[in-house]
């Protein structure tokens, strides 16, 4: 099957960037497996725990974690109402903003990060940093940093 080219993308342009989301897709899946069957701990959840771990107070406003993990607000709020149930985060009401919530990390919360933080960097170093050398690593992180600097939202 051919692919139109219609809008500017070679061959080896769209093929780099197919191989990119399978990568990306295939290591966040290992990763994933590994958390769930050591942990019991979704990737997502890992994330979450993460980021509120380094918030000061191990806290943040539910907006600004939304901002922060690859979740949609609602899909945020689903799943910081299954950590509330498991006793790794609690909510607390924002003093300055009626309607605005914290997310804030419990003890339990912070063990069961710890634990699985191990197994996270393990595997993100079997999958991801021990197939490339230093020199590549430095490369990726320069080409991730000028895609991240970008003005998605202007036209090329």
């Amino acid at each position: 099957m051919t692919v139109p080219h219609d809008e500017g993308l070679t061959p080896e342009e769209l093929t780099v960037w197919r191989m990119l989301q399978r990568a990306q897709v295939r290591i966040t899946r290992q990763l994933e497996t590994e958390l769930l069957l050591a942990h019991d701990l979704p990737l997502a959840s890992f994330d979450v725990l993460t980021h509120l771990a380094g918030a000061p107070g191990r806290r943040l406003r539910m907006n600004d974690l939304a901002g922060r993990v690859l979740l949609s607000r609602s899909g945020l709020t689903r799943l910081i109402d299954r950590l509330q149930r498991e006793g790794l985060v609690t909510r607390e009401a924002c003093a300055d903003d009626a309607r605005g919530l914290f997310a804030v990390l419990t003890r339990a919360g912070e063990e069961r990060l710890a634990d699985a933080t191990p197994t996270y960097l393990r595997e993100i170093k079997a999958r991801f940093i021990d197939p490339l050398g230093p020199c590549e690593i430095t490369r990726v992180r320069g080409m991730l940093a000028r895609l991240a600097e970008r003005d998605l939202t202007a036209a090329p």
